[in-house]
């Protein structure tokens, strides 16, 4: 189904690539930059806490963060005129954005790993806090199974 939605969007490119301005004027160009500013700061904020948390959204969160990093940057790039803005886009893009997203693909691929290392982490606090209020005698070791 996916296949075919990108490829019944195929048409629609062709007709948006003749058929826009060349040049537009937007009312609430500021206030779509800020909106977009502001999700992306959340996104950034949601995958930290999933992550920091070692919870399993941080796939999905770190997958989202990325594909947010990744069109802020095409956009920051398109939509710069000509001059040191511009250049100063590109250098931001290419040294922030384009960087940060390639993390949050690696943590979103990699994130099960995280989660399985932050659960063996707690069960080890867990085991030491219970051994240390019931008078240090040894508890049987937790384990966190691996795949």
């Amino acid at each position: 189904m996916f296949g075919l939605l990108a490829l019944l969007t195929l048409p629609w490119i062709g007709y948006l690539a003749l058929t826009l301005p060349h040049h537009a004027v937007t009312v609430h160009y500021r206030a779509a930059w800020v909106g977009f500013d502001l999700g992306l700061v959340a996104m950034l904020a949601l995958t930290a806490w999933y992550a920091y948390r070692g919870h399993r959204l941080v796939v999905p969160a770190a997958g989202g963060t990325a594909t947010m990093l990744l069109v802020d940057a095409w956009f920051d790039v398109v939509t710069t005129p000509a001059g040191p803005d511009l250049a100063l886009s590109i250098l931001l893009a290419a040294l922030v954005e384009l960087p940060l997203a390639a993390v949050c693909v690696w943590i979103a691929r990699h994130g099960d790993r995280m989660v399985e290392r932050r659960l063996r982490q707690l069960a080890a606090r867990a085991e030491l806090a219970h051994a240390e209020g019931a008078g240090r005698r040894r508890l049987p070791r937790l384990r966190v199974p691996l795949r």
